[in-house]
């Protein structure tokens, strides 16, 4: 009977552990990383009133015959679930999402362990957690923003309104595409010499900018004619019957030798400057009259030339008769003197034999593409007059001409022929830096090559500063638009800039990106110019303004200056054991024998979290939970008072049997 009551006092005993536990629990019920514990009951001492009995051939085995004896504490576990998370907004309120802790410490090296992230900077600008002054332990970065991988664990101190020394540029990036379609040169006459050239229009193709020389060797075209002979009286008054013509209705010419047309309408009375005027009615030909001066009696010659210039094969105009009465006079006869049944045709037409060189002297370029270089032209012929009136694949074509009354005439020596093209520009700026951080805007001007599928570009500045070498260049692309070349002339390989107010001299490379790729500058036809100096490594004076932290707990300095760079690094820990860890008050833990050292690292990288900045993790109390277990406490402490309560009854029963 004494058992029972002993058992009740122990599970009265433990249940208001439970309780304690419970309570514990729900009075942090909003203590930032705060992680719930929970309690496991076990049984506690056993007497044995008989062992188990083996089985045997006549009879099976028997169990054991025990008595427990009440029940005690096994465990209280701290449960470290993940707490939900509160924005707070506060940069340096931390919370982490995963396994792991902050690590605070002192000067002496003492270690601690915590989930509540609620940290912030004291006068010595180290980041510390003020409810208890311990520093939070990270590493801390060096002047490039790199983490040394042997720096060593200890307090992260910022430097807040300390200055960050100038970096001076020393590379630009170069992106996106030239146009290889684009022309910008527009063309001009700077001089006609003798070639009979008015003036020019339109834009070279190519796109090249400079001088073209362009000499005209040779002759223009002439038009074909004949000159019948001279008759005597061959006035224009003369009528035809009075020269002896009879007959009006042979004259034939034949255009070509692809038209045929009839001379009618012709009389007697007809005058020769009819005749004439009928010749030259004709499309293709005019006839002209040629009257001797001096006393009489005059005479002349009728001329018949072909109205389009040209070679005599192509041009000639064919004039035949066959008159079938003999004796008879006719106007071919009569006037020609060409006799009966012969023909005869214009001579002495030839094409125009110009032969054209252009001899093009760049305004921009190195090496091959300085020129000049040395191309033979075309003719353009008009078709109406046979003339050569132009000039074709100047700039590689798109310039036209305008000449004067008789097309081209030949322009050599001293009188040549000179037209200027526009240079094709795009041009692209971004401000650098010299060693004082004195900012400089640094211009980069590309001019379209003479050489296909390449720009020569030349470096500038818009202020006092001096270009003193390696300011000049191209760049050259494959036919897939790829980059193939960028280069420097004169053996330079860089832009030297001398800033003129006392910071040393700048040397800037220019990365246009990898040779045969596309992740840099690139010579696509796209129609547009996107080329552009997309970014550079200096900057000036800066001075620290606010920090960011990010998820793998770098801490990052904005600079006035608009520079960002990591200052340090937040370390977390680990442990093999969690549950293991040793309360040490203040949301605190420290290692025991049985939690493992700990393991310290990176978040997101060696160790399995993310650190999220201006947020705090909640407590991790179910209060559902903790009201449940409330109830079942409460009920197992009644329980077991009813335990005692009866057991006293009992015994009273027992004492009284005597009376």
């Amino acid at each position: 009977m004494m058992a029972s009551l002993f058992s009740g006092v122990s599970g009265l005993k433990n249940h208001q552990v439970k309780m304690n536990v419970i309570g514990n629990n729900i009075a942090n019920i909003n203590t930032i990383g705060f992680k719930a514990s929970r309690i496991n009951f076990q049984e506690a001492l056993v007497q044995t009133y008989k062992g188990a009995g083996r089985p045997s051939a006549n009879i099976g085995g028997t169990n054991p015959v025990q008595l427990g004896m009440g029940m005690q504490v096994g465990t209280i576990d701290n449960l470290f679930q993940q707490g939900g998370l509160e924005t707070t907004g506060q940069i340096t309120d931390l919370a982490i999402q995963g396994t792991g802790f902050f690590i605070l410490g002192d000067s002496q090296g003492n270690r601690f362990y915590t989930r509540a992230g609620a940290f912030g900077f004291d006068a010595g600008s180290n980041l510390v957690d003020p409810s208890t002054g311990l520093y939070v332990q990270g590493k801390m970065a060096d002047n490039t923003g790199n983490i040394p991988s042997l720096a060593t664990i200890g307090m992260i101190t910022l430097p807040f309104g300390q200055q960050d020394p100038a970096k001076p540029s020393e590379v630009v990036s170069l992106d996106n595409n030239l146009d290889a379609s684009a022309s910008d040169s527009i063309s001009s006459l700077s001089a006609a010499g003798t070639s009979n050239v008015l003036s020019v229009s339109g834009t070279a193709v190519d796109g090249v900018g400079g001088t073209h020389s362009i000499d005209i060797s040779g002759a223009q075209a002439v038009q074909a004619d004949f000159t019948g002979a001279t008759v005597a009286g061959l006035l224009s008054t003369a009528t035809l019957g009075a020269l002896g013509v009879n007959t009006f209705d042979d004259l034939q010419l034949t255009i070509d030798g692809t038209r045929t047309e009839n001379i009618s309408g012709l009389s007697t009375t007809s005058t020769v400057a009819d005749l004439v005027n009928a010749i030259s009615q004709i499309d293709g030909v005019t006839a002209v009259l040629t009257e001797s001066g001096g006393p009489p009696p005059n005479q002349g010659a009728i001329t018949i030339t072909r109205d389009r210039a040209g070679a005599d094969g192509a041009y000639g105009v064919v004039s035949s008769t066959a008159d079938a009465t003999a004796g008879s006079e006719n106007i071919v006869n009569v006037i020609f003197g060409i006799a009966d049944g012969n023909t005869f045709q214009t001579a002495g037409g030839l094409n125009a034999s110009y032969t054209i060189t252009d001899t093009f002297t760049p305004s921009r370029g190195s090496g091959v593409a300085a020129g000049p270089q040395t191309t033979l032209l075309d003719m353009v012929i008009d078709d109406a007059s046979g003339l050569c009136i132009g000039i074709g694949g100047i700039g590689g074509g798109g310039i036209s001409l305008i000449t004067g009354t008789g097309g081209l005439t030949e322009a050599t020596g001293a009188d040549v022929l000179e037209v200027e093209t526009a240079d094709t520009i795009h041009t692209t700026s971004i401000n650098v830096y010299d060693s004082q951080g004195g900012r400089h805007t640094l211009t980069l001007e590309f001019f379209k090559s003479l050489v296909q599928n390449r720009w020569e570009w030349t470096a500038g500045t818009l202020g006092s500063e001096a270009v003193t070498s390696g300011g000049t260049g191209y760049v050259s692309f494959n036919p897939d638009g790829s980059l193939n070349t960028f280069d420097y002339n004169g053996g330079a390989s860089a832009v030297t800039i001398d800033p003129n107010n006392g910071a040393a001299n700048m040397q800037i490379t220019f990365d246009p990106g990898s040779t045969g790729n596309y992740d840099g500058l690139t010579g696509f036809g796209s129609g547009n110019h996107t080329a552009a100096m997309t970014g550079q490594d200096g900057y000036g004076l800066g001075i620290l303004e606010k920090v960011t932290i990010d998820q793998s707990g770098n801490i990052s300095g904005i600079f006035s200056n608009g520079i960002t760079r990591v200052l340090a690094q937040i370390m977390l820990a680990d442990f093999t054991n969690s549950a293991g860890l040793r309360k040490t008050g203040k949301s605190m833990y420290q290692p025991t024998g049985n939690s493992g050292e700990a393991l310290s690292g990176v978040a997101g990288e060696t160790i399995s979290a993310s650190i999220s900045s201006g947020a705090l993790e909640s407590s991790s109390v179910d209060i559902a939970q903790e009201f449940t277990g409330m109830i079942t406490a409460q009920r197992g402490f009644q329980a077991n008072a009813r335990i005692i309560t009866t057991s006293d009854s009992m015994l009273e029963e027992l004492v009284n049997i005597k009376r």
